[in-house]
């Protein structure tokens, strides 16, 4: 199996959640048609900047995730208050390296249609979805708006007010990518 995941993320959170589910899926038996045994996953992990590089077809799974910023999938202007309010005198958030690059929503504009199998995540206050929103429902959205065949339903992992990840959410996280892997039953060869 080779898996594609693409994230977006403002303080490196939603980067950690990308990075345990490729650990999970990594980590899962993989059945092949064509051996009896269990191989591994493939998995490589990219910014939504440099997505464009790479060409979905060629993945068994894209897994697509991004914070939740204002009920929903940032923008570019909800991604600079991010970055401003990481610059204010005394804060102690710190922007993931990616952060001010291209975000999921302006690179999932610029796809034709791709048959994949796919799954979206996001990152949100761990408040009510019906408060905060949920990034993952849109990011849904707009792939299967592109063809792909989600295999399960939006996810989201949560962070705190102080915008730290939520005790678990990593374990989580790596729990929902083996979870990936045993669902998704059609590989490409």
């Amino acid at each position: 199996m080779k898996a594609l995941i693409i994230y977006e993320s403002m303080y490196g959170n939603t980067r950690k959640i990308a990075e345990a589910i490729a650990k999970g899926i990594e980590s899962a038996d993989v059945g092949s048609a064509e051996t009896s045994g269990a191989s591994t996953a493939v998995v490589e992990v990219v910014p939504a900047s440099h997505a464009s590089e790479f060409d979905l077809a060629t993945y068994d799974l894209v897994v697509v995730g991004g914070p939740t910023h204002i009920h929903g999938l940032s923008r570019q202007r909800t991604r600079q208050g991010a970055i401003d309010a990481a610059g204010q005198p005394g804060a102690t958030l710190q922007l993931d390296s990616a952060a001010s690059g291209t975000g999921i929503r302006e690179w999932l504009s610029t796809l034709d249609a791709v048959d994949s199998c796919a799954a979206a995540f996001d990152t949100r206050l761990d408040r009510s979805p019906l408060i905060t929103g949920r990034a993952s429902k849109t990011i849904a959205k707009l792939l299967q708006k592109l063809g792909c065949t989600l295999i399960v339903g939006p996810e989201s992992f949560l962070v705190d007010a102080s915008t730290t990840l939520k005790q678990g959410e990593v374990v989580r996280a790596e729990e929902w990518g083996r979870t990936l892997v045993a669902v998704n039953t059609s590989p490409k060869t």
